[in-house]
Order: structure tokens, then sequence, then C-alpha cells
């Protein structure tokens, strides 16, 4: 009988001493996976927020340009108000063009006898890019990424 109870509190209570470092040794294997994911998703937030900064920049840009036609040929006024959006974006460039519609929605090549019934409207696109260095490089992968940034907006009157 004695052995018995022996037996039986051998089996509900195993021997600690073997299973002292398993614990440490999943979590070691599992913080492989681990830490590259998440510095894998750092990464990518970084790149979604400089590629919004970089959209929002042509968007400060097209409407600092699109007060009048005076501003809408600024270039230089342009990229200052982009520079000022995004602040800490380095490497920012930008093209502005100016193209026309007439008012009526037909075609126009910006010159006064392409709309004869309506008027021309001048509408202004701006284009910003900038680059984005990760912190982290990963072999296979580009060093640097570039972002693009478009507005478009009616240059008024």
């Amino acid at each position: 009988m004695e052995s018995a109870k022996r037996l039986h509190r051998g089996i509900s209570r195993p021997h600690r001493g073997l299973e002292a470092g398993q614990s440490l040794i999943e979590l070691s294997l599992l913080m492989v996976f681990l830490v590259p994911l998440l510095i894998g998703a750092v990464e990518f937030g970084r790149l979604a927020y400089k590629s919004i900064e970089v959209a929002n920049a042509a968007k400060a840009a097209v409407q600092y340009g699109a007060q009048n036609h005076a501003t809408a040929g600024d270039t230089a006024g342009m990229l200052n108000v982009a520079k000022d959006d995004a602040y800490n974006l380095t490497g920012l460039a930008l093209t502005a063009t100016i193209s026309c519609v007439c008012s009526n929605g037909s075609a126009s090549t910006c010159v006064n006898t392409d709309c004869s019934t309506s008027q021309i409207e001048p509408i202004l696109t701006v284009n910003t890019q900038g680059t984005f260095d990760p912190l982290f490089h990963v072999p296979g992968l580009p060093t640097s990424y570039t972002v693009h940034g478009r507005a478009i907006q009616k240059v008024l009157q």
C-alpha cells in the first residue's frame, strides 16, 4: 500500500529538475522569430509615415500655388511651403506643372483661342518626392526607398 502511495505521489508531482530550463529555451527560440517581425513592423510604419508626409507636403504646396496666377508659377515658394510642412524630411524634391481645361470640359492647350464659348481654367499639379532610409538594412532589399506625393488643384482666378 505504501508503494502505491509513493507511486501516486510521483505521478502527480513530476520531478522539476528536468524541466528547469525549458521555458528559457522556448523563449529564446521564439525570440528568433519575434524580434525580426517587430523590427519589420517598425520599419514599415516609418515608411508609411514618410509617404504620408510627402503626400501632405504636395497638398500644402498645391494649396499655396493655387491661390492665384502669380503663386502658380512660384515653384520656389511652393517648395518652401512643402519643406515647412515636411520639416523632418530630408531630400524633398518638387515639380509643378500647369495644364488647362475649358470650363465646358473640353481640352485646352492654355491658348486663349482654345475655349471659344467658355473660359480657360488652369490646373496646377504638384509632384513631391523624398527618400526613406531604413534603420536596418536587409540583404537583397534596397538601402533606400523613394516615396512620391501628388496633388492637383484648380488655380483661382
